[in-house]
C-alpha cells in the first residue's frame, strides 16, 4: 500500500471519530484525544466511574480501526502469566511450547487495570514500552500495531490499587469521559430502543496496515523548534510547581509533542501550533504529576498543576514578542 498524504489521514481520522460517536454519544473531544494517542503510537488510560462508556469506547476503536482485539479482566488474583502467556508441555511432540496470552493482539483492553496488584500491572511495562514480552528468558515480539486501552476506576473507589508511577508514565494520555448531559443520556436510551438489542457493531474504517501508514504519515508533521521547546518548558515547569511532589518526566515532554502532532493532523493541519500543545497538555501531563500528600484533601491535583503551568509559561509567540521589544 502506498504512503498516505496527511490530508488523507485527516479524512480517515474524521471518519473513525464519526463512527465511534455513533456508539459513544456526545464525547467527541475525549474520543479525539484517544485517537490522537493511538495515531501517536501510544497507549491510553481511561479513568472514570463505572458505566460512563470506557469499555464501550475501547471496543468501538477496536472495531473501527480493524484491529485484532483481546480483553483482559484485571482482578486481584490475576497472574503475570495470564497476560504474557506461558510454556506448556505438549505431550504430542514431547517438548514445551509457548501459549500466547492476550497481550499478543492489536488492541488490548486492560479492563479495570487498577483492580489487580502492582506485581501483575508490572507485567505490562515491557510490553507497553518495548512491544515485546520475555518469558523464562525467551523474548517474543508483539504484533504491530500494538496498543493498550486500559480502563480504571478512580483511586478512591473501593477495591482499587494505585497504579505505580512507572506504569502511569507508560500511558501517553489519561482521559475521563464524565457524565453526559440530559439530552445525551436520553440519546443513549433512544438509540437502545431503536436497535432493539444490546450489542452494536461498528464498521471498520481502516485496517491494521492502514493504521500503520497513518502513524507513519504523522511523522512528517512539522514541529518548529520554538514549539518543541515550549513542550519542554511545560514539562519542566510541572517539576518546579509548589504543589508538585513529582513533576512530569522527559517522557511527558516527548508525549506532549507526539500527541500534539496527531491532534494537528486530526484538525486538518500539517504543522503544530502552541494551541495544539495546550489542547492536549492536561490529558498528557496531569497523570504524570503527583501532588504533595498534605494537599490530598484540597482541590490540588495533577490537572490543576498543569492548568497553572499553562497559564504561567509563555507561549512561543509571547517569547518572540518579548525578544523583539528588548
Amino acid at each position: 500500500m502506498p504512503s498516505l498524504e496527511l490530508t488523507q489521514v485527516s479524512e480517515l481520522a474524521g471518519a473513525i471519530l464519526d463512527e465511534c460517536e455513533t456508539a459513544v454519544i456526545g464525547k467527541r473531544e475525549p474520543l479525539t484525544m484517544v485517537l490522537g494517542g493511538i495515531l501517536a503510537g501510544g497507549h491510553v488510560l481511561l479513568e472514570d466511574f463505572p458505566g460512563l462508556g470506557k469499555t464501550l469506547a475501547a471496543r468501538s476503536f477496536a472495531q473501527t480501526l480493524g484491529l485484532d482485539f483481546a480483553r483482559a479482566q484485571f482482578t486481584p488474583d490475576l497472574l503475570p502469566a495470564d497476560l504474557t502467556g506461558s510454556f506448556i508441555f505438549d505431550q504430542r511432540v514431547n517438548e514445551f511450547s509457548f501459549r500466547h496470552g492476550p497481550l499478543f493482539t492489536g488492541l488490548l483492553l486492560a479492563d479495570e487495570i487498577n483492580r489487580t496488584p502492582p506485581k501483575t500491572q508490572a507485567a505490562l511495562l515491557e510490553a507497553m514500552q518495548e512491544r515485546q514480552v520475555t518469558v523464562e528468558g525467551e523474548t517474543f515480539p508483539l504484533p504491530r500495531p500494538f496498543h493498550v486501552l486500559a480502563t480504571a476506576n478512580p483511586v478512591e473507589y473501593e477495591g482499587t490499587y494505585p497504579l505505580p508511577e512507572a506504569q502511569l508514565d507508560r500511558f501517553m494520555l489519561q482521559i475521563s469521559f464524565g457524565y453526559p448531559t440530559a439530552d445525551e443520556e436520553w440519546e443513549v436510551l433512544s438509540r437502545r430502543l431503536a436497535r432493539r438489542q444490546e450489542d452494536q457493531t461498528l464498521r471498520a474504517i481502516v485496517d491494521a496496515d492502514t493504521l500503520l501508514k497513518m502513524q507513519e504519515a504523522i511523522e512528517r508533521v512539522t514541529v518548529d523548534e520554538s514549539v518543541g521547546r515550549y513542550c519542554v518548558a511545560l514539562a519542566a515547569a510541572t517539576r518546579r510547581h509548589a504543589h508538585a511532589l513529582m513533576g512530569s518526566s522527559p517522557r511527558g515532554a516527548l508525549a506532549l509533542m507526539l500527541v500534539a502532532r496527531s491532534f494537528a493532523v486530526i484538525e486538518g493541519r500539517d504543522y503544530v501550533t502552541p494551541d495544539d500543545v495546550k489542547a492536549v497538555a492536561v490529558p498528557v501531563l496531569a497523570h504524570r504529576v503527583a501532588v504533595k500528600p498534605e494537599l490530598w484533601m484540597s482541590n490540588a491535583s495533577g490537572a490543576s498543576v498543569v492548568a497553572a503551568v499553562l497559564a504561567s509559561v509563555p507561549t512561543p509567540a509571547a517569547l518572540e514578542a518579548d525578544a523583539t521589544t528588548t
